[in-house]
């Protein structure tokens, strides 16, 4: 019985990382939990706790912070405008990104985009992306589960 446990918790790991892989390379289309589930046959609910067990973090949240470290990396290369970088990431609206974008990194992203441009200059981008990495503290409150769909600017 202890074995067909285990089977079932290694079956739910790979169903969290299919998820995970899928926000990583799919992050700047629109993405609700509701359709994360669907795409590996769960509830919503059951996606979100089990998702939340194995790496810490809503899908949202991980999402969010997926998105803000890759604005983050634009932001720095400076050949974009914020809104540009704000839609290329994923986010519909620009006061939304920068609410999101403050709550993880600590500053606007305008702001960021003027002290961080040169900060990591000469520093190779994967280390200046595990150096910089937003992380997201779990005293801050929980925004929510669900995204709305917009289209992405192409």
């Amino acid at each position: 019985m202890g074995s067909s446990r285990e089977e079932q918790r290694r079956r739910t790991l790979e169903l969290m990382r299919r998820v995970r892989d899928r926000i990583d390379r799919d992050y700047a289309r629109p993405l609700d939990v509701e359709e994360l589930a669907r795409s590996v046959h769960l509830s919503g609910g059951y996606l979100g706790r089990q998702f939340k067990q194995a790496y810490g973090e809503s899908p949202y949240s991980y999402l969010m912070t997926r998105r803000v470290e890759r604005a983050m990396t634009l932001l720095r290369r400076a050949d974009m405008t914020v809104t540009e970088v704000c839609f290329a990431v994923g986010f519909s609206s620009l006061g939304t990104f920068s609410t999101r974008f403050t709550e993880l990194v600590g500053v606007p992203p305008s702001t960021y985009r003027s002290t961080e441009t040169h900060a990591l200059a000469g520093i190779p981008p994967c280390l200046a992306k595990q150096v910089s990495r937003p992380l997201r503290s779990t005293a801050r409150k929980q925004v929510g589960n669900r995204e709305a769909h917009s289209p992405v600017p192409a």
